[in-house]
């Protein structure tokens, strides 16, 4: 049955919404956690309104109190939140216009198209903000276990097949790197939100007198420089959703990200590897099997992080079709967008957690790097030092290889006779290949596992951190 006439928009209709459709239409739901950046944005225009001439200074006191004293219910859980008003916005005028009669005005030369758009912005900026300092605080916890077991080494593996010996802290470092370009990403998605779209109305701006660089002054939208930045076309600043896109692409990244560290550690941690111990307060038991230790902190992590993709492909596929400018459709772009936010920041925590309680069984590191099978490119190595060309080389220890298969006996069990056989350019020093703190001080490059290299990283990993 259909209602009265909507308050807020329903001078042209006769009758109010059915129940379903209010329902059905409703965002109040989600757009409720939007209240401060939408409280912000309205003291921000209502001092551009005073400022203006268009409403007067005691106008403007009173709604900001009244503003004030909304927000305190809010944040104390105070507030109630009403479906029948649709969203947050709405909810908030209404609540403000009960308690200060100037709060009628509030709405002169703005519509929910520009206030929504600013409340985003502001939204997109705090949230980056939150997920940066989480980023950090996952990397100084993988830091602070390398640094606890930087004279660990470990097989480095390619097609999950042994391949060659790394320090564990080296691959750790892998992990800080991905974490920073994550961390990056979120600082230029910041940038674009640091646009102001406030004073851009429905579509084409507004008659009246307004000052868009005063509002974007008052609400942080400035460069380094402290000027003012606006938006510079209305019709896209109340259509464009690329900072959503941006954004839950960001958060995508990095799930891609942990979802790739946890695969690491579901491995490492299974008796197989065993080269970590989880910590229990990040792992569950079975229901039958007693014996039982589950990384189920890093099996959900692997599972949030195809989560986080379905949000972005639901945003591009929301906004693919859409003509300009504003259509309803756009009210689903934000669950998706406060569902990566939420999932992102725990699965950042969780990470975080995992590492600071995780221990490294070295010995098991230690047995699985000494097989001397991943040093066979250092022997490829020693010929080359020797003027082989790579390729013959690499040939020649192929065949090395071989031998040791059909004696069935590590590659450094071999005799010189034997190597010799397969190349005249072996000499009685061969052995020492194998040895595998030479090997490693050999990887002397940037970017490489060596001792200097690893000293180099630890260094600059803590100057990043502070």
């Amino acid at each position: 049955m259909a209602k009265k006439a909507q308050a807020t928009w329903g001078g042209r209709f006769s009758a109010g919404p059915a129940e379903l459709m209010l329902k059905f239409s409703e965002s109040v739901s989600f757009d409720s956690r939007l209240a401060p950046f939408d409280i912000a944005g309205s003291k921000a225009h209502s001092a551009m309104l005073a400022h203006v001439g268009l409403i007067t200074a005691k106008e403007r006191d009173a709604i900001h109190a009244g503003l004030d004293a909304i927000l305190a219910d809010v944040q104390a859980g105070k507030f109630t939140w009403s479906t029948q008003l649709e969203d947050v916005h709405m909810n908030i005028e209404q609540a403000l216009t009960q308690r200060v009669p100037a709060a009628a005005k509030l709405h002169t030369a703005r519509s929910r198209n520009d206030q929504v758009a600013t409340d985003m912005r502001l939204y997109f900026k705090a949230a980056c903000t939150d997920l940066i300092q989480r980023i950090d605080g996952a990397q100084r916890a993988i830091l602070g276990i390398a640094e606890a077991n930087a004279d660990v080494l470990i097989p480095g593996y390619t097609h999950l097949q042994r391949a060659q010996p790394v320090f564990l802290a080296h691959h750790f470092f892998a992990y800080l790197e991905m974490l920073q370009r994550d961390a990056e990403r979120f600082v230029v998605v910041q940038d674009h939100a640091n646009w102001c779209p406030l004073g851009s109305g429905a579509i084409a701006g507004t008659t009246l007198p307004i000052d868009r660089e005063f509002s974007a002054k008052q609400l942080g939208f400035v460069d380094a420089k402290g000027r003012p930045r606006v938006t510079q076309n209305s019709m896209d600043a109340v259509s464009d959703r690329d900072l959503y896109i941006e954004f839950a692409s960001a958060c995508a990244l990095v799930g891609v990200h942990l979802s790739r560290i946890a695969e690491d550690l579901i491995l490492w941690a299974s008796q197989e590897f065993k080269f970590v111990e989880l910590p229990d307060a990040f792992c569950t038991g079975s229901s039958l099997m007693p014996q039982k230790k589950n990384p189920d902190s890093m099996e959900l992590t692997r599972g949030k992080s195809a989560r986080l993709q379905g949000n972005l492909h639901t945003l591009l596929t929301l906004v693919k079709g859409l003509p300009l400018t504003y259509n309803r459709d756009l009210q689903e772009d934000k669950p998706p967008v406060f569902d990566s936010h939420d999932q992102t920041a725990m699965l950042l925590d969780v990470l975080a957690g995992t590492f600071a309680g995780m221990s490294v069984h070295r010995e098991r590191c230690a047995t699985a790097v000494a097989d001397p099978a991943l040093l066979a490119t250092d022997l490829a190595d020693y010929l080359v030092r020797a003027g082989v060309p790579f390729r013959e080389a690499h040939h020649a220890v192929g065949a090395v290889v071989k031998v040791a298969e059909k004696k069935r006996v590590p590659l450094d069990r071999l005799t010189h006779d034997e190597v010799k056989n397969v190349h005249a350019k072996f000499g009685p020093d061969w052995i020492e290949s194998f040895q595998l703190e030479k090997a490693m001080a050999r990887r002397r490059g940037t970017g490489m596992p060596g001792p200097a290299q690893l000293k180099r990283q630890f260094a600059r990993w803590k100057k990043l951190f502070g």
